[in-house]
């Protein structure tokens, strides 16, 4: 059915182009005529008119070549002459090109030709209407939209709010809902003033970008759209005039400038796109994908003006807005192949309703919960006077990059991570249609060398999923990491050493902080670069290549000895599970640089941590301070009373008897007094200044008490990602995803990925007996299991189903236990006797398994 549906949608349109090819031909004939016979106007003033005094005459090519450009910028034509009138008139729908400069004789051939309207307005449209119902024919109708909406200069004249009110002179033609829509509008009306006068100058949002200096009377365009909607002879017109704007919309942004020379130019998009069936078949074909292209190329104010104005319709306009575009990109996804030749980046309808939907995408942060204070300073390196071997080698620019920010999100003063909750879920900007054809490869390359000419889906990281966002990540480590090797090989010869390509720790098990403290800060300070190679462990005393598994067990063994309580650099709440830092702790700064360095490695090395962090600490690094809602995930208990305060109905003061001093406990559990204000505790908590004594209150807890801790965390974690695009690409969340893995483990899906060896299958029976011997076992045995295969009890970005997971046969029935090669997830199973022996041996693997030599 939707397949027949669209193609007699498709006929329907067909149709129509063809009569309307036969008007563009018709006009082009009338410029060539006008070229070479002139109007027989002896005063003509026309300079493309052959009658002109002034006019240049032109051989018959010359003036064929000319007319067709006279049609495409839609010149001037002369008042027909009596020899051209008394020609036949093309039909009505062949004239649904011409705009204002067409004598009205051409564009209405009726009685009734609306002569008046050189634009529409609410008014205008009733009485047009009013005329074609009393009449039984919509066909003035469909000229008048064919004619306004394929004119950029009509349509940008049109709906403007200095015209006349509509349910004024008009009730006889207003819709039979009018009422509502009008009470809708004054209520749209009234937020949208209340929005720019209060949230732009709060919200950091320049200033010019008020939605309230548009033009366009937005109230009427609804109230238009509403009617005019249920009329399919109208549906077809928009979807016409629409095929026909688009191009000379194009071309006027990309060569002619003309936002710039009149902001009114906005008015056609506002008004196209309040047409609430943009979504529907007959556009999604043509006419949406040529808007969209000239959406894409306005200018960044007027993509931040719109958005700002977006921000004020509430969630039904703006999730429209978003569904049109995520199902224009849907569609033309699904309706072709990509592959590594045809990439989707060349696709100039994925790229433009891509970036059309980044509008909506800020639209929906703007009209939610936003905090664009509570930001963190930027720690700025001292620069070196000294050249870098990077430098020296041409490759600063392409590894050494600040941080990429967003054109639009600069406009606008707002940062994806400055919101608190969006109008619309992120999850729902995420197209995982787009996801399964990305050639994130491909795209990685656009991203950090050619995204001045090709376009990077990364360019628009709402837009991809996080397992997408990893693998971008994952290139531009791994590309870092033989870009270090390189250099050092290099290097190396110059000065005639041994070249070391990797980053080597060698540690001892039993002084492991120590070791790893001692060597990670050296190289901190004198070459920081090493930081980005590869990461290469080794156990003193014990053999073994690291392929990856010694790594996750280093990072391990350092982190249960880094978080152990008695250690007191972190504190552990027991209802929550979480960690936060000890704001009384007696450790030195470079252990909390220890631990970001290796949060830090981790995510430089692809490797999971078991690591119970709450949010805030994410959003900290990603450059936000601590603010009163980070409370509810990292003090829940303590975010509840100062929350029962500011709710708290009573006399505060005398109920309460709070004062700005507060008191918490230290290391040792004795109490340590802190005041808020100067002399605080002199002062009393009052209903008035209540929220005061809460935010200062936030502020000591999550930023100020624990400053020195974080800052040094901080600091050994953007040693190893401060050039890294984590912070353009992820969000807090996302970031807590790939340090420490999906806390869901699915051991179905890792059933269905998993690779057999060595003359195992799936179909095996000792296989069959492992899985219903893994499915069986609880919650911690299986965590036990696949720290034992794996190297960590956390599933990857994606879930366990991205994990890969190999088991190959380790010989026929023995007493041994089975063994693992976590670098490569990899268990060797021995094929036992029995389905009781299989689970008795494989439990005593997982639960005594510590260390390296298993093997």
């Amino acid at each position: 059915l939707l397949f027949y549906s669209f193609k007699r949608r498709r006929e329907k349109v067909g149709c129509s182009l063809t009569l309307n090819r036969a008007a563009a031909k018709h006009l082009i004939e009338r410029y060539f005529r006008q070229l070479t016979e002139g109007c027989g106007n002896g005063d003509c003033t026309n300079e493309f008119c052959a009658s002109c005094c002034d006019f240049q005459p032109l051989d018959n090519n010359s003036a064929a070549a000319k007319a067709l450009e006279l049609f495409k910028i839609n010149a001037k034509l002369c008042n027909p002459s009596k020899k051209e009138s008394d020609a036949p008139h093309s039909s009505a729908n062949e004239n649904t090109h011409l705009d204002s400069k067409m004598s009205d004789t051409d564009v209405f051939p009726q009685k009734e030709d609306f002569s008046d309207v050189h634009y529409l307005t609410e008014n205008s449209v009733y009485r047009i209407l009013s005329f074609c119902e009393e009449k039984g024919d919509y066909s003035a109708l469909v000229r008048i939209i064919g004619r306004v909406f394929s004119s950029a200069e009509v349509l940008m004249k049109s709906f403007r709010k200095d015209e006349p009110n509509t349910a004024e002179n008009h009730d006889s033609c207003k819709p039979p809902d009018a009422d509502k829509h009008e009470k809708q509008s004054e209520q749209t009306s009234e937020k949208m003033g209340a929005s720019s006068a209060a949230a732009l100058p709060d919200e950091g949002v320049n200033e010019t970008f008020d939605p309230c200096e548009v033009t366009v009377d937005i109230c009427a365009v609804r109230r238009v759209y509403d009617r005019l909607l249920t009329i399919d002879q109208a549906e077809a017109a928009f979807v016409n005039a629409l095929i026909y704007l688009t191009p000379n919309m194009e071309l006027d942004l990309e060569y002619l400038d003309v936002y710039e020379t009149n902001p009114d130019y906005l008015n056609i998009f506002i008004i196209v796109l309040e047409n609430s069936n943009l979504h529907s078949p007959e556009y999604l074909e043509v006419a949406l994908p040529q808007f969209c292209k000239a959406m894409s190329k306005l200018p960044v104010t007027a993509l931040a003006r719109l958005s700002k104005l977006w921000s004020t319709y509430g969630l039904p306009h703006i999730r429209r807005m978003m569904e049109t575009f995520q199902q224009l990109i849907t569609f033309t996804v699904v309706s072709n192949e990509y592959d590594s030749e045809n990439l989707v980046n060349d696709d100039e309808t994925v790229v433009a309703a891509t970036q059309c939907l980044k509008v909506a995408f800020y639209a929906s942060i703007q009209a939610g919960d936003v905090d664009v204070e509570h930001n963190e300073e930027d720690e700025e390196d001292p620069e070196s006077d000294e050249l870098t071997l990077h430098e020296l080698l041409g490759e600063e620019r392409l590894y050494m990059k600040g941080p990429r920010v967003d054109p639009l999100e600069r406009e606008l003063g707002l940062r994806p991570i400055d919101s608190i909750k969006p109008l619309i879920p992120f999850e729902d900007f995420v197209n995982e249609s787009l996801n399964e054809v990305v050639e994130m490869d491909k795209d990685f390359t656009f991203f950090k060398v050619n995204a001045e000419t090709k376009f990077s889906f990364q360019s628009c990281p709402f837009i991809l999923n996080v397992i997408t966002k990893s693998q971008g990540l994952y290139y531009d480590n791994r590309i870092r990491m033989y870009s270090e090797r390189r250099l050092t090989a290099l290097y190396s010869m110059v000065q005639g050493q041994q070249p070391n390509p990797y980053l080597k720790l060698k540690v001892r098990r039993d002084h492991i902080i120590d070791d790893a403290l001692v060597r990670l800060e050296m190289i901190s300070m004198e070459n920081p670069s090493d930081l980005k190679k590869q990461l290469f462990v080794e156990f003193e005393g014990e053999q073994g290549v690291d392929e990856g598994g010694v790594s996750k067990e280093f990072f391990q063994l350092v982190l249960e000895e880094i978080f152990n309580p008695d250690i007191g650099m972190f504190t552990y709440d027991d209802n929550t599970k979480l960690f936060w830092f000890n704001s009384s702790s007696l450790e030195n700064e470079a252990q909390y640089t220890l631990v970001g360095l290796v949060l830090g490695l981790a995510i430089y090395n692809n490797c999971i941590l078991d690591v119970h962090f709450p949010m805030v600490v994410y959003r900290k690094l990603m450059g936000k301070k601590g603010a009163f809602l980070d409370l509810s995930d990292s003090h829940p208990a303590l975010y509840q009373s100062l929350k029962q305060l500011l709710e708290y109905t009573g006399n505060v003061e005398k109920d309460m008897m709070l004062t700005f001093q507060i008191s918490h406990t230290d290391l040792f559990g004795n109490p340590v007094l802190y005041d808020l204000k100067e002399q605080g505790d002199q002062m009393p908590v009052t209903k008035e200044n209540r929220q005061e004594f809460v935010d200062l209150y936030t502020e000591y807890i999550l930023n100020k008490s624990v400053e020195r801790q974080f800052k040094a965390f901080k600091k050994g974690f953007l040693i190893v990602t401060n050039e890294s695009p984590l912070k353009y690409l992820f969000r807090p969340e996302e970031v807590e995803l790939l340090i420490c893995g999906s806390r869901k483990l699915d051991f179905e899906a890792l059933e269905k990925t998993t690779e057999y060896d060595g003359g195992y299958s799936k179909d095996s029976q000792i296989i069959k007996d492992f899985w219903e011997t893994i499915h069986s076992f609880g919650e911690e045995q299986k965590r036990l299991f696949l720290q034992f295969t794996t190297g960590t009890d956390r599933a990857p970005v994606g879930g366990l189903g991205k994990l890969k997971m190999i088991i190959a046969k380790n010989g026929s029935d023995t007493d041994r236990l089975p063994t693992s090669h976590t670098c490569f997830n990899a268990l060797l199973l021995p094929e036992y006797s029995s389905k009781e022996k299989l689970k008795e041996r494989l439990l005593k693997a997982i639960t005594y398994a510590k260390g390296f030599g298993m093997l």
